[in-house]
Formats: structure tokens, sequence, C-alpha cells
């Protein structure tokens, strides 16, 4: 800022607005503000917009004969010479290249953006036709990038197809381009379209339109079977109960609905502000909002009550994010405010869903404004901290970014549930043979008694009768149609052979089973104050069949809270010595340091007594210099945003003076440790606008204008901020990954070269012992440098078009040639119970993969610490830098480890099952001094013979550690399968440097070629893609917003929580919803097979001996209560007992509660029981003058003891409500049936009346239930005694274990060996 004029107005700067002339240098657009160092959206949209436009930026910065082929860049004048602007350049072009697209055929999907060495030459040479064809090709696979979990628009590829808001001329904007009105619908109907919206999204249940055909075939007078009111029952009752749930919800958001539409906001109008509707607003209006209000529409802010236009935003309602996020007013619209003249025009991108980021441009006075994401503030966002904010509508309605963002994240299935549907198919095979027998057998009966038909009940062609119909003859329709009519008539008479209720037995059970694990004390996280959630009531039971667990580091293993921690200074390692102090307890504080002795930051640093002496020293010397430009940049280049809280504090002379605390606000918890480390030194953030900074400096304040700052993004992966001092010097202060910022350090400097050799084996050390490092560097910019580099900044920060790539162009820059000054390290430590729940995890048998953003070291040191890794585990690490180096290390792995390719594998890998001694926990008990074995995929250090295979050692187990640079080439090529065989061969995998992108192809490598079931967890917005791609998702409510919790199936406030998540509640939610589907088809399957019985003896009719009501009412009433209690509420296994013996998971992912072995197994026994259950009292009443209702009415009171009884041998865990449930089914059903049999027009009547009188009726039931279920009790007797299960094992220990409390008695130790 050569003019010396702020663009904001601040307590430092001009008393009024003064226009910048327009060829003085301006600072950046307020979009530099924004999220850094945290991952979020727009990186992918970065991503996208360079990859949609890479062609043209490989001809604008690739030699040819005749220099740049296209946009001419003129460097004579620039100190920038040609190898530095093709280096710079050609790292993110190399970057964006490799972001192509998978072409397996299963999705498409970018595996990353990471730098690759010695790439760049490509660049230099000339370009010929081979070379282009192949880059473009490769582009148009760049293109075609996409992911589900990002579904962002592209912003407005040109500026004709930006939108125009004229300010505060809401009728010229509307009439001219007819946007949306501010009024939003969230609901799905209306009184109009309930009924056939709704019914239509029911029938997308094929089960339901089965029943549906059924209840229209019954209504056929040639196949009424049962009355044609009570077939209809079943399949009224479901979408009755179910419209009624939609309706109520849908109620709801109508009520919402228009409470918000009808919230009213000040609006200008005729030059007052007055309250009008929100539904009412217009694009082009202006608005003005007051503390705490929530904003009504996104609108670009203009100005507010802060005179420097600064306004504290919450968006909890938007993305979940607690922290109070800063937005700004361009200094250019505050007197547009002051004045009360509200005009201009904005031109913006069209509406879309990525709330990240905001491209437009403001013409205000002749002149052109950028605008950025830290301009506009959006719809649901609250203002807190601010008394007002003054704006103008962009988006309303519908088009706001909080509406496109409204939509749910994809829903996910249980594997179970798929596997009932094979079940259910089978049934329905059963179905269709039992109903072509009936058909069939009546056919035959038929033929032999063609002579007979009119003497004979069932199918005489004359009726004789004393009513209307006697003499007249029967609608007899041949042999052929009766039986097609008799096929048709058996599938209604059996059709509850597939459970309808099933379905509404599941979705009652698994929202039980929710609310138990919500409510679990045991994974309530007393620190954030938060529980866990539920977020998908589809999948609990899968958490019971978890093989793979795909993790996060930052934030997830780790607690994100981050302290700084050491600090390589100009070649120096300082932090070895810490001491804790305050802010202010380092010296004798002089009058001058007073002001900084009432900075309180509301923690204590460890400051190194060294470097702080170094500080203190005259501003003589390089090395002191180099510290003092070190904090400094740690001070200034971020997006921290200082809140000084005033509170009342009396001093020395008893006089209250108000002391100030500093709160730094800011998205990434990364910076936020580095300003409070800047500040322990005395490098104190105090005020940050979007025009200059103030730092105090050992008492001194210092006021740095800000010239224009290059946000972090993954691409370049550093943030940099150039920065004019009070002497007028300018210079560009950078920070980021040592993989960016070591390769653009000025190597013709010796000094130099010798601190960067320094700092390099100071971030080995910092990472090995688990730290997270920064580069931190900078220089000097010379007036052509500066003058070039601003006009390009210009040009990039006001484009509507292509803004992050220019943006990126303009970095390179001034990103080059710097000056090392040193490096941090910063340390996020592990959260309680991670080692203790890793270890017990891999006890269970399941594996366990980390996938960071982290250098190699840091995820080593860290799988150490968190048990992970074992010291005696032998190490695959892949590092390549190319196709065929990968190939060659992959290839060696395995032969060197023994490792068979896939298709020498025996049987098909989809289809593989792992017995119980899958995990070997040797290595668990055995402990070692001896250095970790590593293995580079090349050379074994461990072993002198290279002959020898690892993997034919049962003691040694394997770690595979591999690099996103390496992945960039694997799952993009053909080295995926060879990836894979090495993977799963492994105990551990370690990815480090891995992109978003990368995370989510991991879980698909796994997904896609074996049938084991995995899950994610994550706590950023980074994790997202791979918590929607795994079968299982789990959030962590972290620091690093909530964008991770709101796409996941479950969230919680730990990463140990996932322990008790897993081996508790997903072993008991397996077994109940394995038992539960099983049960359910055996209630179902022997009520329909006694009815077939009856009907072979019946003479192959459909007439049933069971009443239409009871058949209704066997699954619906009879019989349902006591599974769904039973499948909320029943436990094999204590959770003390599950948590002590994790290998007891294993029998979920084993399947042993549900697979197709055990369908057959309880079909075999159905078909006993329904044998049973049918002759036992055929038998006993074959001698009596019975008639067939009061049969059918002793048939059904046996079915539904039988079923009961049968359930109450497998309940496990006997409390009050499964006693009531149980056997307060059975009295419900003699309840019912007494009120049935009580009305006189039906045929049944006073039937249970005479049975109930009789010995014998109670006794046949006491025999039947008794004859039915002794084959089973015998060979569950046997089998517990000769082959019993881990879980039966474990469950004889817990009662012996609660037999001998109660005695006093110490536990047999063999029993418990045994588990």
């Amino acid at each position: 800022m050569t003019s010396g004029q702020p663009l904001l107005f601040s307590p430092y700067g001009a008393d009024s607005f003064k226009r910048v002339p327009a060829q003085q240098p301006t600072s950046g657009s307020c979009s530099c503000l924004g999220p850094a160092d945290s991952f979020s959206s727009s990186t992918f949209e970065d991503h996208k917009n360079h990859s949609s436009n890479l062609v043209d930026e490989v001809e604008a910065f690739s030699f040819g004969e005749s220099g740049f082929s296209q946009r001419q860049i003129d460097v004579s004048n620039s100190s920038l010479n040609k190898d530095q602007l093709l280096w710079s350049e050609s790292e993110f072009v190399e970057q964006s290249e490799l972001e192509c697209a998978r072409q397996d055929g299963r999705q498409l999907v970018s595996w990353g953006v990471m730098e690759l060495q010695g790439f760049s030459s490509s660049l230099e040479m000339p370009s010929s036709s081979s070379s282009s064809s192949s880059r473009q090709e490769k582009l148009d696979k760049s293109q075609q990038i996409h992911h589900k979990s990002l579904c962002l628009e592209e912003p407005c590829s040109a500026e004709d197809n930006s939108r125009s808001i004229y300010i505060n001329d809401p009728r010229r904007t509307n009439n001219k381009y007819e946007f949306t009105g501010n009024e939003i619908r969230t609901s799905k109907y209306t009184v109009i379209t309930f009924l056939p919206k709704n019914l239509f999204i029911q029938f997308h249940r094929l089960a339901y339109i089965y029943f549906l055909v059924i209840a229209g075939l019954n209504q056929l007078p040639p196949l009424a079977v049962f009355g044609r009111t009570v077939s209809l029952f079943p399949l009224l009752f479901v979408l009755f109960v179910t419209a009624i749930k939609d309706g109520y919800e849908d109620w709801r958001r109508h009520r919402s609905d228009r409470k918000e539409n009808n919230r009213e906001a000040l609006i200008l109008q005729s030059g007052e502000f007055g309250m009008k509707k929100w539904k009412k607003l217009r694009v082009g209006e202006v608005v003005k909002i007051c503390a705490d209000e929530t904003i009504p529409c996104d609108m670009v802010l203009l100005g507010t009550s802060d005179p420097n236009g600064i306004a504290y935003i919450q968006t909890m309602n938007l993305d979940g994010e607690s922290n109070l996020k800063t937005r700004y007013a361009r200094q250019e619209t505050v007197c547009m405010v002051q004045e009360g003249k509200f005009s201009g025009l904005i031109r913006c991108e069209q509406p879309n869903r990525n709330i990240y980021e905001f491209t437009a441009n403001m013409e205000f006075n002749g002149h052109r404004i950028p605008l950025g994401q830290s301009n506009i503030v959006l719809r649901g966002c609250q203002l807190k901290n601010t008394e007002w904010i003054i704006g103008v509508v962009v988006y309303a309605g519908q088009e706001t970014k909080a509406m496109l963002n409204s939509t749910v994240s994809p829903s996910k299935r249980s594997r179970l549930e798929s596997y009932m549907n094979r079940e259910t198919l089978w049934l329905s095979v059963f179905l269709c043979i039992m109903c072509a027998v009936v058909a069939t057998g009546m056919g035959l009966w038929l033929e032999r008694h063609v002579h007979q038909l009119d003497s004979l009940s069932y199918y005489r062609r004359k009726y004789f009768t004393n009513d209307r119909y006697n003499g007249k003859d029967f609608k007899y329709y041949g042999i052929p149609m009766e039986v097609f009519f008799s096929f048709l008539s058996s599938v209604i008479v059996f059709q509850i052979m597939i459970p309808i209720s099933l379905y509404i037995t599941m979705e009652l059970v698994r929202l039980g089973q929710s609310y138990f694990m919500i409510e679990d004390r045991h994974m309530y996280d007393s620190s954030s104050n938060t529980r866990f959630q539920c977020r998908s009531l589809n999948i609990n039971e899968d958490l019971g069949q978890i093989r793979y667990i795909f993790s996060d580091k930052t934030g997830t293993l780790t607690e994100n809270k981050m302290e700084f921690r050491r600090a390589s200074v100009c070649g120096k390692d300082y932090g070895n010595f810490l001491h804790p102090s305050n802010c202010t307890s380092h010296e004798t504080i002089t009058e001058g340091e007073l002001e900084r002795q009432r900075q309180n930051l509301r923690s204590e640093i460890s400051v190194d007594p060294d470097l702080l002496a170094l500080l203190r020293r005259g501003i003589e010397g390089k090395e002191r210099i180099a510290a003092h430009d070190f904090f400094l940049t740690l001070a200034a280049c971020n997006t921290v945003i200082p809140m000084v809280k005033r509170n009342p504090c009396p001093n020395s002379s008893n006089r209250v003076v108000e002391a100030g605390e500093i709160d730094y606000q800011g998205e990434s918890p990364d910076e936020q440790a580095l300003v409070v480390a800047a500040s322990s030194y005395g490098y104190t953030l105090l005020e940050r606008t979007t025009g200059h900074v103030v730092v105090n400096v050992n008492g001194k304040k210092i006021r740095l204008d800000v010239l224009g700052l290059h946000e972090f993004d993954s691409v370049r992966k550093r943030m940099s901020v150039v920065i004019r001092f009070p002497d007028n010097a300018v210079k560009v202060l950078v920070k980021g990954a040592d993989s960016s910022m070591l390769s653009i350090l000025d190597e013709k400097n010796e000094k130099t070269a010798k601190i960067k050799q320094m700092t390099e084996h100071h971030l080995s050390d910092y990472s090995s012992q688990g730290l997270r490092t920064l580069v931190i560097a900078a220089r000097d910019l010379n007036d052509a440098e500066f003058e070039e580099w601003q006009e390009r900044y210009e040009e990039a920060s006001t484009s509507l078009t292509e803004r992050s790539t220019k943006l990126r162009q303009a970095a390179a820059l001034v990103e080059h040639n710097l000056d090392l000054l040193g490096a941090t390290a910063i340390e996020d430590k592990l959260q309680d119970g991670v080692p203790e729940a890793i270890e017990s995890l891999r006890q269970a048998g399941i594996k366990v993969w980390v996938l960071t953003g982290d250098k190699q070291e840091t995820a080593i040191s860290i799988g150490l610490s968190c048990r992970l890794l074992t010291p005696n585990m032998h190490q695959i690490i892949i590092n390549g830098t190319s196709e065929d180096e990968c190939r060659r290390l992959l290839a060696n792995a395995k032969a060197k480890c023994g490792i068979k390719s896939t298709e020498h594998r025996d049987g098909t890998l989809k289809l593989k099952k792992f017995d119980s001694d899958f995990v070997d926990n040797a290595d668990d008990k055995r402990t070692s001094s001896v250095s970790t074995p590593r293995y580079t995929g090349g050379v074994d250090h461990e072993s002198n013979h290279s002959g020898d295979k690892l993997a034919g050692s049962d003691d040694i187990s394997l770690a595979l550690i591999i690099d996103g640079n390496s992945l960039v080439y694997i799952l993009e090529k053909d080295l995926e399968p060879e990836l894979f065989d090495l993977a799963t061969s492994c105990r551990v995998v370690l990815c480090c440097r891995v992109a978003p992108l990368q995370k989510a192809g991991i879980v698909d490598l796994i997904k896609s070629r074996t049938n084991d079931m995995t899950l994610a967890i994550g706590d950023g917005a980074n994790d997202v893609s791979m918590i929607q791609m795994a079968d299982v998702g789990v959030g962590i409510c972290g620091q690093e917003g909530r964008q991770a919790v709101m796409a996941s199936d479950f969230a919680m406030g730990q990463f140990c929580f996932l322990k008790r998540l897993l081996l508790v509640h997903g072993h008991w939610n397996y077994q109940r919803v394995g038992y539960l589907v099983l049960y359910n088809f055996y209630r179902n399957a022997v009520f329909v097979l006694m009815l077939f019985w009856y009907v072979l003896c019946a003479a192959f009719s459909t007439i049933s001996a069971v009443t239409d009501w009871s058949s209704v009412f066997y699954s619906v009433i009879y019989t349902s209560v006591p599974t769904i209690v039973v499948g909320i509420l029943d436990k094999d296994l204590s959770h003390k007992t599950l948590l002590c013996y994790p290998k007891l998971y294993g029998a979920g992912y084993r399947q042993e509660s549900y697979n197709l072995h055990l369908f057959w197994i309880t079909m075999l026994d159905t078909l006993w029981q329904s044998l049973v259950l049918f002759y036992v009292p055929l038998f006993t009443y074959r001698n009596s003058s019975i008639d067939i209702w009061s049969m059918g009415s002793l048939w059904t009171i046996s079915v539904v003891v039988l079923v009961n009884v049968h359930l109450a041998m497998d309940i496990q865990r006997w409390v009050l409500v499964t006693h009531v449930a149980t056997w307060g089914s059975i009295f419900i059903t003699y309840m019912c049936m007494v009120i049935i049999d009580s009305i006189p027009i039906f045929a049944n009547y006073w039937t249970i009346y005479h049975l109930a009188t009789s010995r014998t009726y109670w006794l046949t039931i006491l025999l039947t239930t008794i004859l039915a279920l002794l084959p089973r009790f015998f060979c569950k007797v046997i089998h517990q005694i000769f082959w019993p299960s881990d879980i039966q094992i474990a469950r004889e220990a817990e009662i012996l274990r609660k037999g001998s409390h109660q005695v006093g008695l110490k536990p047999d130790h063999d029993v418990n060996g045994r588990v």
C-alpha cells in the first residue's frame, strides 16, 4: 500500500475515507481471510477449477522455441528468471495432472494432489504432438472429477453467466433477471398431493406391492379365500400408520416453514429501515441485522458497527461449527453506509452449494472491488459480538447456500438386510412350490372325482340350500381354470410366508437399540458435553460385523489441541529445556511492557530461555534478525482474529483499570497454537483487519500493512502474506509443509543451504517424536517484483473466472528464492484411552488402518505411541516416485514376504471367510528392546539372506507404510491388485501424506474386493469422502468443525468410545437382529406350514380352519410384541465380559448369528414343529364330533404358545418387561379369541368356551408344545456340551462367576481361561 492508506478504518489509520488512486497498489481481497490450514470443500473446488483450465495454464507457462505461447508475460523487467517461473508453475501443474479419474468402471474419483520430484523438467522441453495428446488425455480425465461427498456446482465459467445485483434497487434487479423470492419450503406434501405422493413413496418397497397384489386377488370372487375387508387390513394398517407418521412429520415442517417465513427483518424502504417479513425479501434489497439475530438470506456486507468493518458470526446452523467466524465489509462501502446512499452493481457467480467460496465483484464509483468468501454472510448464521451489520441480498430463498445444502447424506443399507432378502427369495420359492402342490393336487382330485362333483360338498356344481340360490349352477370354470384359481388362492392363504411385519419390527427394534446407545453413560464425553449420536437407524447391526477400521489421525486419534513444543531457528534447535510460563513472566517487566503484561491468553506457554535471550538482544546480528522475522511470521501470517475482552481489575494504586483478555478466534488449531506461541515470546497479535495487522513486539506496537494474502491450499501446501513495514520495506512471509517449502528456498546462498541441512535434521527429529511441523521462510521484495506481483494479484482477485488458479499463479511470483528462517514443532497429544482401544480392536480381529496427511515419520511415531505399531513388527515402506518404481517396490515386498497374488489364491476373494485364528496375538505378549525392523521394498535390513521369506514365520507381523505419492500411481494404474495383496497380508497399514479422496480410494479398495465390513472414522471435512464411502461412518465431535459428524452414520466425542460401540453395542445389536430375522422367518413359516398340511387333508381346497381375523392378528398382535422386546433388551453377555474378552467380537464378522446354514436348520426345525402342531391335535380329536372351527381355534392357541415358548428357550436375559411381553402375548391371544368367539355373526361363535372346559384341550396344547420343541432342546444341549462356542463358554463363566460371588468363592480359572 504505497499510498499509505488502509482499506479499513482503524485507530491507527486515517480519520476519513479516501479513494485510493487506481495506479496505486491496493490491498488484496478480503477473501484471503477465510479458512486456512484446515481442509474445506473449497480445496476440491480449487482442484476442479484448476482441472478445467489446465490446458490454458500449460500453454501459458510452457516454453517452446518462441518463449510463451499464448498469454505473454513480460519477465525481462522482473527479477524472476525463467527457471523460477517454470518451477513454480510446474509445481501445481504436475500436481493437478495426477488428478485423473479411475477407469475401473466403478466410479470416478480423483486420487490426489501430491508433489512428485523431478517432474518440473517436463515443462522445460518443447511441446510435441505426442506429449500434447497424452497431456490432453489426462486433462480430459481430470475434467471428469466428481465425488458424491462433494457435489458442488461449478462457479460461473464466464462473466456473461454471472448474475447482476443492483444495490438498493430490487425492482430493476428482479425485473431483468427474475430471481426467486426468499420464501422457503422444506415440506414434501400439500393437502392435495399428500395421498398420491405418500402412497407412491411407500410402494417403493416391493413387499408392499406384493401384499397389494395379494389383497387385489382376494377381491375377485373365484379367489375370495378371506373376507374382502379382512384381507386388506394388514396392508391398510401398515400404510395408515406410515402415512400418519409421514403426515405428522410434514406438518411439523409446514409449521417450521411458516414460522421461518413470517419472521421479520429491518429492510431499507424509502430511505429508512422498516420491518418486513422474510418471505417478502427480494434480491437487491438492503438489510440490517442486529446482534444475536439470524441472517435471513445470503448477503454481501456493506458495513458494520465495528469501525474496521469486522463482524463475528456463528455458523453452527450451517456447518455445525461452534467457533465464531469473522466477516468483513469492504472499506469502499463504509462511506456508503455512513452517508446512507446505497448504490452500486454486484456481479457474482450463479448460486451453488459451496459454502466455503464466493466469487464476485462490486462496481462502485468507477472502481471494481473484489469480493470473496469473507465478505458474505449466509442464511442461517447468527450475528455475535457485533451490534449491527448492513448488507445487500445476493441469494434468496431456495437459492441460498443453506437451502442448496439441505440434502441429506446418501442412505446406507444393512449387510444383514441384504442377506435377509436372499432368504426371502428362498421363502418365495417355497411359497410357489406349496401353491403348485396344492394346485396340482386339486387338478388330480378333480380329474378323479369329475363325475361326483354334484354330490361333494367342496365342488358340487349346484347349490343345495334353502335360500334363493337353491338349484342354481355354481360357477364352475373347468379343471384347468380351477387349477389356476387354486394356485392363486393358495398364494392368498399362504401369503404371510413373506413376513411383512418383519420390516416394521426391525425398524422398531433399531429405534430401541439406538435409544440405549444414545443413553449409554460410558459413551458420554464430559469435556465437550456431547453424547453419542445415532444419525442412521438402518445399520445398527453392521457395528457387530466390522473387519476394517480406517481412521484419521489428527483430531481422531489425537486431541487436535495443539501446543507449541520445539522450534528450529536459523539452524539451531530450541525447546529441549522448556519450563511453563505466562506470557509476561520472562524477565523484569519495564514500563513499556506494562501493556503486554495485562494481556492474558488464559493458557500457560512453555518458553525456551535461550531463545528468549536471543530475542532480547539488540537488533544487530543475522541470527537475531532471523529470529525476529520468524516470530513475526508466526504472528502475522495467519487468519487468526484477536478478540480483547475488558474486565475491571485493581492495580497497585488501588485504582480500577481495565485489564484486557485476548481470545484468539481461528478456524485452525495449528494457527492458534503458533499465534499463542509468538505471543509468549513477546510478539502478540493485537489487531487484524483486511488492510493491516498490529503486533505488540516486546511492548512496542508495530502496524504492518497487509498488501495481500495467499491462503493455504492443498496444491501449494503453504500460506503467504505480503506486508509493508513502517519503514516502507516490503516482505513476503511464508509458512507451509516441508515438502513444498524446502524446494522453493534460495539454493545459491551457502548460509541458507547450511541452515537448510540443519533444519531438515531437526524436522526429522521432530517428526520421529510425533510432532507436527511447519517450515517458516521469508524474503524481501524489490519494487519491480512487488509491482509485478501486485498487478497480477489485483487482476486475479477481481476476476470472476478462474480466480483460484490466477491467485496461485500470482503467488508463484513471490514464493521462490526464500530465505529459510526455521521450523516449528507442535504437539498434538493422543486422546485418552486410544492405545487401549486400538489394542482391544486388534485382539477382536479388526484391522486398523490409519490414513493421515502428516509426514511419514510423524505417523510412525504416533503409530508406536498408540500401540498400532509394535517394536517387533516388520515395516514395509513404499515410497515410490514413478509407476515403474512403485511396481518394483510392491513386487519385491510381496516376493520377500511370500505373499501370493489374488489369482493364485483358492476360491473367490469376495466369498472368503475368516476363521477365529485370523489374528495372532503372540506379538502382543512379547516385549523387545530391539529397534523396529523396516523393509523399504528392495532391501531387507534384518536379514542377510535375500531368499528368506518373512511371512513364513508365525512370529513376524507385517506393517505396510505407504505415502500419497505412491498411491497416486498405484490407485490410478493397474497396481491396485498388487497393493491389495500386500495390504491385506499386513496387520497394520499406515498411509501418509494422503489427499482426502485418496482416503476414499483406500476404503473402496477393500470394499470392492472383499465382503468385509468397513468403518471409517474422522473428525474433519477432509474425512467426509472416506466416511461416506465406508459401510459405516463415524464422526468425531472435535476441533475441526462438524462436517464429518453431519456426514456420518454415528457420532461420538472420543475415539476410545469406538471400543465400546463395536465390542459391546455392535455385538449385542448383531446378535439380536440376526436372531430376530431368523425367528420371524420361523414364526410365519410354522403357521403357514400348519395351514398347508390342513389344505392337503381337505381335498386340496383353500378353505382355512383358522378364522380370517386370527390369520391377520397372528403376526400383528399375537406374536409381535415379544420379538420387539427381545430384539431391544436381550443380552447374551454382559458388557464387562465383552470388553474383557475382545475375541468374542469375532462371532459377528464370522456371521455366527445369521447365515444360510442357520436358515436351513431353522427351516428343518420349522417343518418338524408344523407337523407336530397339525397332527397331534388331529389325532387327539380324530374320533370326536368337534367341528372345524373348534379345531382351528385349538391350532391357533397351540401355535401361539409354541412360538412363544420357542422364543423363551432362546432368551438369554430375563427381566420384568421380557416376562410381561412373552407370557402376556399368550394371554392377549386368549382375550382376542374370546372376543372374536363371542360375536354371534361369526361361524366360530362360542367355540373357545366349549373347548376351555375340557382337560383334553389343555393337555393337547401341552403335549404339542413339548413334542415340537423336544428335538430342538436335545440338539441345543448336545451342541453346547460337546461343541460349545466362545460365547457359550463365556456365558457359562459369567454364570459360575455370579454363583461364586453369591457363595463367596473364587470363580473357576479353567472356565475363564477357555475364553
